[in-house]
């Protein structure tokens, strides 16, 4: 599979400057959504790399810092609780993307993105289905904004012990649901996504 095709047929319609924009965290009950956006010089090889939900967490913790040390240009960045809450999941990945786009070193001519839908960049935008498993900067952003997304819920559990967030990183698991039927909700929780929540 040629991992810069989306990035290579971009620069052969006269893009010179291309990023991956990837988001983690839209699915769970608690925690920020992050996003992360990545320019890679042309042709660099990261060995090992793949979308970040089929690489092991000690996989992905090793590709965080060779991405980091190969990337022409990476930010990364999340929308917060209260902000999923304010304009829902959706709104705040978008937020949490243009965040990330606008943080770049570089300033990207076009940005692929993973999914179907354009997050409203101040560059022009191509959306890639399943992009973080075919394109090598997407792929490279996905694995930066899962790995901080972890990161950070590793420090929540620090905080809030009792709700187990190291096992579960706040996705909506067995235990996930135990713990918040004996501890209530906490202030890391997103409310609207436990409103169909069986009590």
């Amino acid at each position: 599979m040629d991992w810069y095709m989306h990035e290579n047929l971009a620069k052969q319609d006269g893009y010179s400057i291309v990023c991956g924009v990837d988001e983690a965290g839209r699915g769970p009950l608690a925690g920020p959504v992050f996003a992360a956006a990545v320019i890679l010089p042309e042709g660099v090889e990261i060995e090992g790399l793949n979308d970040s939900k089929k690489l092991t967490e000690k996989k992905r913790e090793a590709l965080f810092d060779i991405i980091k040390e190969k990337a022409a240009a990476y930010c990364i960045a999340s929308a917060s609780v209260e902000e999923i809450e304010q304009y829902n999941i959706l709104q705040a990945t978008f937020l949490a993307m243009r965040r990330a786009v606008q943080g770049l070193e570089l300033q990207p001519q076009l940005a692929l993105v993973d999914g179907n839908q354009s997050p409203g960049l101040d560059c022009d935008v191509r959306t890639v289905i399943k992009g973080d498993a075919s394109s090598a900067s997407i792929a490279a952003a996905s694995v930066l904004a899962k790995v901080s997304r972890d990161r950070y819920m590793l420090k929540v559990d620090e905080k809030v012990p009792e709700y187990c967030f190291k096992q579960h990183k706040g996705y909506g698991t067995k235990l996930h649901y135990e713990k918040i039927r004996e501890f209530g909700i906490s202030e890391y929780h997103r409310p609207s996504f436990l409103k169909k929540m069986k009590w």
